[in-house]
């Protein structure tokens, strides 16, 4: 990462920032995503069923959802530097109160907690790389910054993950805790102590979401992420029940896997280069095929573990191309939201955990985990038929400017 960074250009100062907000997200993505490969232990030592443990991963999703643009917007006028240092205190503690949850209902609360403070944190991390790094930098700085969810699911999860079964779960959030522990000190040496306010006017970027071409762009990775968290969240059970591996290979599937979405990322980058929107409508498809095919492959360890790996390729393949789209369809009808806009790919991201979360629990509680396989593919079919409108409703656009500026 330093060495990107030094390509870059970026003084001392800016290299370590980008690092520090990295570790953040990074941190924050370990601790939302932990939970998926402890899932079974979890269920056990509550005494509660896969499918109300598996609310521990859409209850997380759809506080992160609900809460981020309320009170990131509420909180909005206060300094950024104390502001986040309490954030990340109060991220702490949400952790501990996981770490010490003897029920469900305490576990849920904390995970609420924790989620609502995690979207804060992201959008500030945001703001912040958008006012401290040059103009011609703050691209490729946001994308470092949310590449540290990706990092989290490579390194994060599978430590965590691995702890959690030779130990027990609890001792999971307490690594997540020493992390966040950490992830305070960076910021009170590293975040700057002077940083622009701005007042946001709640009413002046929710007006975003009433817009029906941004709630057609919005669904579109909503229902494309909820394909792949509909099978995603119940891996674990997947993995041991469906593939018949034992427990003490999860973590190291779950690294691969993590090491597999990598590769989601640089598809992304190529995916958007040019038109993006047009080839998603066809890489939804793709990726459809890829989740239905585990359907037939669940037999098979060794084709079973393959169907896994390419859905981990695709998981993030649409989320450069639907960045730039939200934020360009946001310039065209309420310029005033446009950095609203740009924070609402992660909400997306998270709506469609939730969706996908719950979805298979209800598959799970109903049926069996190889339904699950379907049921998956045909969100990611919806999400293909989202980008299919969008696309026809851009060249329908389009074709009206070029008509209005022959006319004239």
């Amino acid at each position: 990462m330093d060495r990107t960074l030094n390509q870059e250009g970026l003084n001392t100062k800016q290299k370590v920032l980008a690092f520090t907000l990295t570790l953040l997200t990074f941190v924050m993505g370990t601790s939302e995503f932990v939970i998926v490969g402890l899932l079974t232990e979890v269920s056990l030592d509550l005494n509660i069923s896969l499918a109300t443990a598996g609310t521990l991963v859409s209850g997380f999703a759809i506080a992160y959802a609900i809460g981020t643009p309320v009170l990131t917007a509420f909180v909005s006028h206060f300094p950024k530097y104390p502001l986040m240092l309490t954030l990340i205190s109060i991220f702490i503690i949400g952790n501990i109160i996981s770490a010490l949850s003897a029920t469900y209902e305490l576990l849920i609360l904390s995970r609420i907690l924790t989620a609502v403070v995690s979207g804060v944190l992201v959008a500030l991390s945001m703001s912040i790389a958008g006012d401290i790094m040059p103009k011609n930098k703050k691209g490729s700085i946001i994308a470092l910054i949310f590449a540290g969810f990706t990092i989290s699911n490579v390194i994060g999860v599978p430590i965590g993950t691995l702890i959690g079964q030779l130990g027990n779960w609890q001792l999971t959030f307490w690594f997540t805790t020493l992390l966040g522990i950490i992830s305070l000190i960076m910021a009170i040496l590293i975040l700057p102590k002077k940083m622009k306010v701005e007042k946001g006017s709640l009413k002046d970027q929710l007006v975003l979401l009433t817009n029906p071409r941004m709630l057609l762009a919005f669904f579109i990775p909503t229902f494309s992420i909820a394909g792949t968290y509909t099978i995603y969240t119940y891996i674990t059970p997947i993995l041991e029940q469906g593939l018949d591996i034992p427990t003490s290979y999860v973590s190291m599937i779950l690294l691969a896997y993590g090491a597999f979405s990598i590769l989601s990322n640089i598809l992304a980058g190529k995916i958007a280069s040019r038109n993006g929107i047009s080839k998603l409508r066809y890489v939804f498809i793709v990726q459809a095929i890829i989740l239905g095919s585990l359907y037939f492959t669940m037999n098979s360890t060794v084709a079973g573990l393959m169907s896994l790996m390419l859905m981990a390729i695709m998981i993030y393949a649409m989320n450069a191309t639907v960045q730039l789209y939200l934020m360009n369809l946001a310039t065209i009808y309420a310029p005033a939201a446009k950095d609203f806009a740009s924070s609402l790919t992660p909400v997306a991201v998270n709506v469609g955990i939730a969706l996908g979360a719950t979805i298979g629990g209800y598959v799970v509680a109903s049926g069996n985990l190889i339904h699950l396989s379907w049921v998956g593919g045909l969100c990611a079919l919806i999400a293909s038929g989202l980008a299919f409108a969008s696309y026809r409703l851009d060249r329908k656009d389009a074709l009206i400017s070029t008509k209005t500026s022959n006319a004239s």
